[in-house]
């Protein structure tokens, strides 16, 4: 086990290999150099132009399912990765809970083999780092160990994903965990902000769900309901694999297979999550508490898609300029270091492949500066859609962007994790090419452009928690129409009217 961890902090290494070969100047060597100083040497100096070709894993298939493999031989380690397709928005609100536990109850439910004790004894004597996750549409796990141990592991971790236990106890548990988040849910503003955000914008969709008392009755955990959800999720029609590190494809090979064939073919597949139907009207809603400070979200519906369309890639950009780069943002500029209004703010400009994403930006502020800051923010939006950024700015957006893509192939894992990623999404098998040239091109007029027909002030949804009798101003006066209330208490169940329903207003 002290190996494994040995190893493991020495792979870190990879990265630096990649990014930090060392240059030098293509004209002369340091024996040769001239016995010049200064600012003249320095800018005397010449290189060779730096080329950077992203490593590519060799792709496979085994009894239909694919394979993704990054070899590297220089320590003993191997990661292997499985994505699935099957999250819990795929199976409606009444497998929400089930479909959420899930990836954890893999990780510490215990196999049809081992109870959970035993299972962790196991995972520590081979000195395995194994996670298990989910999102939306997905399930994915990840395994680490030290060469010498893989068939042990890979055995462990294939029972862990085709033959769990559900133990009772630890489904208990979780449930328990559930129902005192529920229970706890008002007491974070900022928690509350986002999560009720997304409810007002997309409704009774998977993305506006929040757990509920009602989503964690115990039949809705149940052994059979959690054994049912598996047996429709894990087979072989969902599995995408993939594996890097110390191993060949013959090693690899004969292993998988084996495993895999313990995977029944699907009897029918996953359906897709349904499309949302985003929030278009305007509006503010508040939720009122006794609070020092407000915490804000304003945005609308966009309906830009991510693509190597130009737009797309001046949005990027542009959203870091906005807001998405921390200090040297215009966001934060003007609420936190001219008016001090805010210590952080921060924009969003959401864009998903198959339906609308969110553009717009948060922040929290004391309850005195609430609206000023918010009229500040709308004015911030209104005026990157009419002046055009400064060249040097975009190209300092640009150079951050560019200089950091080598960090996405920081170790062979993240380059197999990626590509995996790629294919399950459709993205072209260029994409990180024309990424990269994508970025390049953008230019100030591009930035103003994608803003003045993509972000509108006047179409914001604005939600505020936060004290009313503390605020510098009405809420009314940002002129997005009348304000309506919401009950924190109430607050996560189903919208009542729909995403664009107004459950109470304040008039």
């Amino acid at each position: 086990m002290r190996c494994a961890v040995a190893a493991r902090r020495r792979a870190r290494g990879w990265a630096t290999l990649l990014a930090g070969a060392l240059l030098l100047p293509a004209s002369a060597s340091a024996q040769d150099a001239p016995a010049e100083s200064g600012r003249a040497r320095v800018e005397s100096l010449r290189f060779e132009p730096l080329r950077f070709d992203p490593p590519a894993p060799s792709e496979h298939e085994v009894l239909g399912v694919p394979v993704f493999l990054l070899e590297d031989p220089s320590l003993p380690l191997v990661d292997l990765f499985i994505r699935v397709e099957g999250g819990y928005a795929r199976f409606g609100r009444e497998n929400y809970a089930a479909a959420t536990a899930l990836p954890g109850l893999l990780r510490s439910g215990g196999t049809t083999e081992l109870p959970p004790q035993a299972l962790e004894e196991r995972l520590e004597s081979l000195a395995m780092q194994t996670s298990f996750g989910g999102a939306g549409g997905v399930i994915s796990s990840s395994l680490n160990i030290v060469t010498d141990a893989l068939d042990p592991a890979l055995e462990l971790w294939w029972a862990m994903l085709t033959r769990p236990r559900f133990d009772t106890t630890v489904v208990e548990v979780w449930r328990g965990r559930q129902l005192e988040g529920v229970r706890r849910r008002t007491d974070d503003p900022a928690g509350l902000a986002f999560s009720e955000f997304n409810r007002l914008m997309y409704g009774d969709h998977p993305i506006g769900w929040e757990m509920t008392a009602d989503d964690l009755a115990p039949d809705d955990l149940s052994n059979a309901r959690l054994h049912a959800l598996h047996r429709r999720i894990i087979c072989r029609d969902n599995l995408v694999l993939g594996a890097a590190g110390d191993v060949d494809w013959g090693t690899l090979e004969p292993r998988l297979r084996r495993l895999i064939e313990q995977v029944p073919a699907c009897t029918e597949s996953v359906p897709d999550a349904p499309d949302p139907t985003v929030r278009q009207a305007p509006g503010v809603f508040l939720i009122a508490k006794p609070l020092d400070q407000s915490t804000v979200v304003a945005a609308h519906a966009s309906d830009l898609r991510q693509s190597v369309d130009p737009e797309w890639f001046a949005s990027r950009i542009g959203n870091s300029i906005l807001g998405a780069s921390g200090f040297s943002s215009r966001l934060m500029a003007r609420l936190r270091t001219e008016r001090g209004y805010a210590y952080s703010a921060a924009s969003l400009w959401t864009t998903p492949r198959e339906y609308d994403g969110l553009v717009g930006a948060t922040t929290r502020t004391g309850s005195g500066t609430t609206v000023a800051a918010l009229q500040l923010m709308l004015e911030t939006f209104a005026e990157m859609g009419t002046t055009p950024p400064a060249q040097s700015e975009v190209d300092d957006r640009v150079a951050e962007f560019v200089n950091g893509f080598v960090f996405a192939f920081d170790s062979p894992a993240a380059v197999v994790a990626r590509q995996m990623t790629y294919r399950a999404t459709d993205y072209p098998p260029d994409w990180l090419e024309r990424y990269v040239e994508g970025i390049q091109a953008v230019t100030p007029e591009a930035i103003r452009a994608v803003f003045a027909a993509h972000l509108d002030p006047a179409r914001m949804t604005v939600l505020v928690v936060g004290d009313p009798e503390r605020f510098d101003a009405a809420l009314e006066s940002l002129g997005l129409g009348a304000v309506t209330v919401l009950d924190p208490d109430e607050a996560g169940g189903p919208t009542p009217s729909g995403p664009s329903g107004s459950p109470r207003s304040r008039r």
